[in-house]
Protein backbone atom coordinates (compact mmCIF):
# COMPACT_ATOMS: atom_id res chain seq x y z
CA UNK A 1 0.00 0.00 0.00
CA UNK A 2 1.36 3.41 -0.99
CA UNK A 3 1.53 5.97 1.80
CA UNK A 4 0.78 9.61 1.01
CA UNK A 5 3.65 11.82 2.18
CA UNK A 6 4.22 15.57 2.55
CA UNK A 7 7.40 17.46 3.43
CA UNK A 8 6.70 20.70 5.31
CA UNK A 9 9.45 23.33 5.46
CA UNK A 10 8.99 26.53 7.50
CA UNK A 11 11.01 29.35 5.97
CA UNK A 12 12.22 32.78 6.97
CA UNK A 13 14.90 34.56 4.92
CA UNK A 14 15.92 31.14 3.61
CA UNK A 15 17.59 32.29 0.40
CA UNK A 16 21.11 31.09 1.38
CA UNK A 17 19.86 27.55 2.02
CA UNK A 18 17.48 26.96 -0.89
CA UNK A 19 20.01 26.40 -3.73
CA UNK A 20 21.26 23.24 -1.98
CA UNK A 21 17.95 22.13 -0.45
CA UNK A 22 15.52 22.49 -3.35
CA UNK A 23 17.22 19.99 -5.74
CA UNK A 24 17.08 17.29 -3.06
CA UNK A 25 13.40 17.98 -2.45
CA UNK A 26 12.71 17.97 -6.20
CA UNK A 27 14.29 14.54 -6.61
CA UNK A 28 12.26 13.18 -3.69
CA UNK A 29 8.86 14.63 -4.63
CA UNK A 30 9.02 13.63 -8.29
CA UNK A 31 9.56 9.93 -7.49
CA UNK A 32 5.87 9.32 -6.80
CA UNK A 33 2.53 11.05 -7.37
CA UNK A 34 1.40 10.70 -3.75
CA UNK A 35 4.02 13.18 -2.53
CA UNK A 36 3.81 16.87 -1.86
CA UNK A 37 5.96 19.79 -0.77
CA UNK A 38 4.55 22.53 1.44
CA UNK A 39 6.56 25.67 2.18
CA UNK A 40 5.43 27.99 4.97
CA UNK A 41 7.08 31.38 4.49
CA UNK A 42 7.06 33.84 7.38
CA UNK A 43 7.10 36.90 5.09
CA UNK A 44 10.75 36.60 4.18
CA UNK A 45 12.51 39.84 3.32
CA UNK A 46 15.09 38.35 0.95
CA UNK A 47 14.48 36.54 -2.35
CA UNK A 48 13.04 33.37 -0.79
CA UNK A 49 9.70 33.88 -2.56
CA UNK A 50 11.42 34.44 -5.91
CA UNK A 51 13.47 31.25 -5.57
CA UNK A 52 10.36 29.23 -4.68
CA UNK A 53 8.48 30.69 -7.64
CA UNK A 54 11.32 29.73 -9.99
CA UNK A 55 11.42 26.25 -8.40
CA UNK A 56 7.83 25.71 -9.44
CA UNK A 57 7.06 22.71 -7.23
CA UNK A 58 5.02 22.55 -4.06
CA UNK A 59 2.52 24.82 -2.39
CA UNK A 60 3.49 28.02 -0.61
CA UNK A 61 1.61 29.32 2.40
CA UNK A 62 2.40 32.62 4.06
CA UNK A 63 2.18 33.61 7.71
CA UNK A 64 3.19 36.81 9.42
CA UNK A 65 6.62 36.55 11.03
CA UNK A 66 5.12 38.00 14.21
CA UNK A 67 2.53 35.20 14.28
CA UNK A 68 4.90 32.28 13.62
CA UNK A 69 4.67 29.73 16.41
CA UNK A 70 6.96 26.70 16.67
CA UNK A 71 4.12 24.33 17.46
CA UNK A 72 1.03 26.14 16.23
CA UNK A 73 2.35 26.90 12.75
CA UNK A 74 3.46 23.31 12.24
CA UNK A 75 0.09 22.03 13.43
CA UNK A 76 -1.70 24.39 11.06
CA UNK A 77 0.52 23.32 8.16
CA UNK A 78 -0.05 19.62 8.85
CA UNK A 79 -3.79 20.22 8.79
CA UNK A 80 -3.54 21.73 5.29
CA UNK A 81 -2.43 18.44 3.72
CA UNK A 82 -3.97 14.98 3.28
CA UNK A 83 -0.74 13.10 3.89
CA UNK A 84 -0.70 10.07 6.16
CA UNK A 85 2.88 10.90 7.17
CA UNK A 86 4.14 14.48 7.49
CA UNK A 87 7.87 15.18 7.38
CA UNK A 88 9.14 18.39 8.97
CA UNK A 89 12.42 19.90 7.84
CA UNK A 90 14.01 23.17 8.90
CA UNK A 91 15.50 25.40 6.24
CA UNK A 92 19.06 24.93 7.52
CA UNK A 93 18.87 21.12 7.51
CA UNK A 94 20.12 19.54 4.28
CA UNK A 95 19.27 15.87 3.63
CA UNK A 96 22.34 14.00 2.44
CA UNK A 97 20.19 12.72 -0.44
CA UNK A 98 16.56 12.11 -1.39
CA UNK A 99 17.10 8.51 -0.27
CA UNK A 100 17.55 9.72 3.30
CA UNK A 101 13.98 11.04 3.34
CA UNK A 102 12.88 7.63 2.06
CA UNK A 103 14.72 5.90 4.88
CA UNK A 104 13.10 8.11 7.50
CA UNK A 105 9.57 7.34 6.35
CA UNK A 106 10.18 3.61 5.82
CA UNK A 107 9.87 2.96 9.58
CA UNK A 108 6.15 3.77 9.45
CA UNK A 109 5.61 0.29 8.08
CA UNK A 110 5.52 -0.54 11.79
CA UNK A 111 2.01 0.54 12.87
CA UNK A 112 3.21 1.28 16.42
CA UNK A 113 5.66 3.96 15.27
CA UNK A 114 4.02 7.38 15.55
CA UNK A 115 7.08 9.56 14.96
CA UNK A 116 10.66 9.24 13.77
CA UNK A 117 13.71 11.44 13.49
CA UNK A 118 16.93 11.16 11.56
CA UNK A 119 20.62 11.52 12.24
CA UNK A 120 22.06 15.02 12.15
CA UNK A 121 25.62 15.41 10.93
CA UNK A 122 27.70 18.55 11.47
CA UNK A 123 28.59 20.82 8.62
CA UNK A 124 32.31 21.01 7.88
CA UNK A 125 32.55 24.52 9.30
CA UNK A 126 31.07 23.52 12.66
CA UNK A 127 33.31 23.99 15.70
CA UNK A 128 34.35 21.13 17.96
CA UNK A 129 31.60 21.72 20.54
CA UNK A 130 28.91 21.69 17.87
CA UNK A 131 30.37 18.52 16.37
CA UNK A 132 30.30 16.76 19.71
CA UNK A 133 26.67 17.75 20.30
CA UNK A 134 25.68 16.05 17.04
CA UNK A 135 27.69 12.95 17.89
CA UNK A 136 26.14 12.76 21.38
CA UNK A 137 22.51 13.28 20.38
CA UNK A 138 22.59 11.40 17.08
CA UNK A 139 24.44 8.11 17.34
CA UNK A 140 25.23 5.56 14.66
CA UNK A 141 22.64 2.97 15.70
CA UNK A 142 18.88 3.11 15.12
CA UNK A 143 16.31 2.21 17.75
CA UNK A 144 12.61 2.23 18.59
CA UNK A 145 11.50 3.27 22.08
CA UNK A 146 8.25 3.17 23.99
CA UNK A 147 7.03 4.26 27.40
CA UNK A 148 8.52 1.15 29.00
CA UNK A 149 12.00 2.50 28.17
CA UNK A 150 11.67 5.65 30.29
CA UNK A 151 13.30 4.13 33.39
CA UNK A 152 16.43 3.42 31.37
CA UNK A 153 16.59 6.53 29.20
CA UNK A 154 14.68 9.12 31.23
CA UNK A 155 13.93 12.41 29.51
CA UNK A 156 15.84 11.22 26.44
CA UNK A 157 13.04 8.73 25.75
CA UNK A 158 10.83 11.55 24.50
CA UNK A 159 13.56 13.18 22.42
CA UNK A 160 12.67 14.22 18.87
CA UNK A 161 14.03 16.94 16.59
CA UNK A 162 11.82 18.73 14.10
CA UNK A 163 14.88 19.72 12.13
CA UNK A 164 14.30 16.37 10.43
CA UNK A 165 11.37 14.40 11.79
CA UNK A 166 8.29 12.62 10.49
CA UNK A 167 4.93 12.02 12.17
CA UNK A 168 1.96 9.79 11.52
CA UNK A 169 -0.76 12.38 10.98
CA UNK A 170 -3.42 10.36 12.79
CA UNK A 171 -1.16 10.11 15.86
CA UNK A 172 -0.61 13.87 15.94
CA UNK A 173 -4.34 14.37 15.70
CA UNK A 174 -4.84 11.92 18.56
CA UNK A 175 -2.70 14.02 20.93
CA UNK A 176 -4.20 17.33 19.81
CA UNK A 177 -1.29 18.23 17.50
CA UNK A 178 1.70 20.26 18.67
CA UNK A 179 0.99 22.62 21.53
CA UNK A 180 0.62 26.31 20.69
CA UNK A 181 2.72 29.04 22.27
CA UNK A 182 5.76 27.03 23.35
CA UNK A 183 9.04 28.94 23.39
CA UNK A 184 10.65 25.82 21.89
CA UNK A 185 10.45 22.05 22.37
CA UNK A 186 7.24 21.37 20.44
CA UNK A 187 8.91 18.16 19.20
CA UNK A 188 9.76 16.89 22.70
CA UNK A 189 6.27 17.87 23.86
CA UNK A 190 4.77 15.76 21.08
CA UNK A 191 7.21 12.93 21.78
CA UNK A 192 6.16 12.78 25.42
CA UNK A 193 2.46 12.90 24.62
CA UNK A 194 2.80 10.19 21.96
CA UNK A 195 4.63 7.89 24.38
CA UNK A 196 1.98 8.42 27.05
CA UNK A 197 -0.64 7.55 24.43
CA UNK A 198 1.03 4.17 23.94
CA UNK A 199 2.87 4.96 20.70
CA UNK A 200 6.54 4.39 19.87
CA UNK A 201 9.24 6.77 18.64
CA UNK A 202 11.96 5.74 16.19
CA UNK A 203 15.46 7.04 15.65
CA UNK A 204 16.67 6.27 12.12
CA UNK A 205 20.44 6.62 11.99
CA UNK A 206 20.49 5.70 8.29
CA UNK A 207 18.40 8.80 7.47
CA UNK A 208 20.92 11.61 7.53
CA UNK A 209 20.84 15.39 7.25
CA UNK A 210 23.51 18.01 7.65
CA UNK A 211 22.47 20.35 10.43
CA UNK A 212 24.58 22.02 13.10
CA UNK A 213 25.34 25.30 14.86
CA UNK A 214 28.55 26.87 16.09
CA UNK A 215 26.99 28.65 19.03
CA UNK A 216 28.99 31.11 21.10
CA UNK A 217 29.07 30.77 24.88
CA UNK A 218 26.36 33.41 25.20
CA UNK A 219 24.16 31.74 22.58
CA UNK A 220 24.50 28.46 24.48
CA UNK A 221 23.43 30.26 27.65
CA UNK A 222 20.35 31.81 26.05
CA UNK A 223 19.29 28.54 24.42
CA UNK A 224 19.54 26.68 27.72
CA UNK A 225 17.64 29.48 29.42
CA UNK A 226 14.81 28.83 26.98
CA UNK A 227 15.00 25.08 27.58
CA UNK A 228 14.62 25.83 31.28
CA UNK A 229 11.56 27.98 30.51
CA UNK A 230 10.08 25.12 28.47
CA UNK A 231 10.64 22.59 31.26
CA UNK A 232 9.17 24.97 33.84
CA UNK A 233 6.08 25.53 31.71
CA UNK A 234 5.68 21.83 30.84
CA UNK A 235 6.57 20.35 34.23
CA UNK A 236 4.62 17.17 33.42
CA UNK A 237 7.42 16.16 31.06
CA UNK A 238 9.94 15.97 33.90
CA UNK A 239 7.46 14.30 36.23
CA UNK A 240 6.77 11.57 33.67
CA UNK A 241 10.29 11.09 32.30
CA UNK A 242 12.69 12.46 34.90
CA UNK A 243 14.93 15.49 35.33
CA UNK A 244 17.69 16.18 32.79
CA UNK A 245 20.56 16.65 35.26
CA UNK A 246 21.81 13.07 34.94
CA UNK A 247 21.85 13.42 31.17
CA UNK A 248 23.83 16.65 31.58
CA UNK A 249 26.57 14.92 33.55
CA UNK A 250 26.77 12.16 30.97
CA UNK A 251 27.06 14.84 28.28
CA UNK A 252 29.96 16.55 30.06
CA UNK A 253 31.88 13.30 30.42
CA UNK A 254 31.31 12.54 26.76
CA UNK A 255 32.41 16.02 25.69
CA UNK A 256 35.61 15.81 27.76
CA UNK A 257 36.45 12.45 26.17
CA UNK A 258 35.73 13.93 22.74
CA UNK A 259 38.15 16.81 23.35
CA UNK A 260 40.79 14.28 24.36
CA UNK A 261 40.28 12.26 21.19
CA UNK A 262 40.42 15.43 19.11
CA UNK A 263 43.61 16.47 20.90
CA UNK A 264 41.87 19.71 21.80
CA UNK A 265 42.52 19.95 25.54
CA UNK A 266 43.62 23.52 24.96
CA UNK A 267 39.85 24.14 24.85
CA UNK A 268 39.38 22.85 28.40
CA UNK A 269 38.74 26.37 29.82
CA UNK A 270 36.11 26.89 27.13
CA UNK A 271 34.63 23.49 27.97
CA UNK A 272 34.28 24.45 31.63
CA UNK A 273 32.88 27.90 30.85
CA UNK A 274 30.38 26.61 28.31
CA UNK A 275 28.98 23.95 30.58
CA UNK A 276 28.83 26.30 33.56
CA UNK A 277 26.92 28.83 31.48
CA UNK A 278 24.54 26.19 30.13
CA UNK A 279 23.80 25.02 33.67
CA UNK A 280 23.29 28.60 34.88
CA UNK A 281 21.08 29.46 31.91
CA UNK A 282 18.96 26.37 32.46
CA UNK A 283 18.51 26.99 36.19
CA UNK A 284 17.57 30.64 35.59
CA UNK A 285 15.13 29.54 32.92
CA UNK A 286 13.49 27.05 35.28
CA UNK A 287 12.96 29.94 37.70
CA UNK A 288 11.97 32.52 35.11
CA UNK A 289 8.73 33.38 36.92
CA UNK A 290 10.81 35.01 39.67
CA UNK A 291 12.69 37.24 37.23
CA UNK A 292 11.66 40.68 35.94
CA UNK A 293 10.44 40.70 32.35
CA UNK A 294 13.16 43.07 31.15
CA UNK A 295 15.84 40.65 32.39
CA UNK A 296 14.10 37.63 30.89
CA UNK A 297 14.23 39.31 27.50
CA UNK A 298 17.96 39.87 27.87
CA UNK A 299 18.56 36.22 28.76
CA UNK A 300 16.34 34.50 26.17
CA UNK A 301 17.36 33.39 22.69
CA UNK A 302 13.76 33.75 21.48
CA UNK A 303 13.13 37.36 22.47
CA UNK A 304 10.45 37.72 19.81
CA UNK A 305 8.40 35.02 21.58
CA UNK A 306 8.25 37.15 24.72
CA UNK A 307 7.54 40.32 22.76
CA UNK A 308 4.61 38.73 20.92
CA UNK A 309 2.47 38.07 23.99
CA UNK A 310 4.23 40.26 26.55
CA UNK A 311 4.60 43.67 24.90
CA UNK A 312 6.55 45.23 27.76
CA UNK A 313 9.54 43.01 26.89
Amino acid sequence: MTVRLTVVVPLFNAAPYLPALLPVLKEWVTRAEVRELLFVDSCSEDDTAEQLAAFGLGRILTVSSSEFDHGGTRSWAAQQVKAEVVIFLTQDALPASADDIERLTAVFADPQVAAAYGRQLPYKCCHVFGRHLRMFNYGEYSYVRGLDNRKQFGIKTAFLSNSFAAYRRSALEQIGWFKNDLILGEDSYAGGKLLLAGCKLAYVAEAQVYHSHSYTVWQEFTRYFDIGVFHAAEAWLLREFGAPEGEGLRYMRSEFDFLCREQALVLLPAFLLRNAMKWLGYRLGRGYRCLPLWLICKLSMHRRWWQRSRPLC
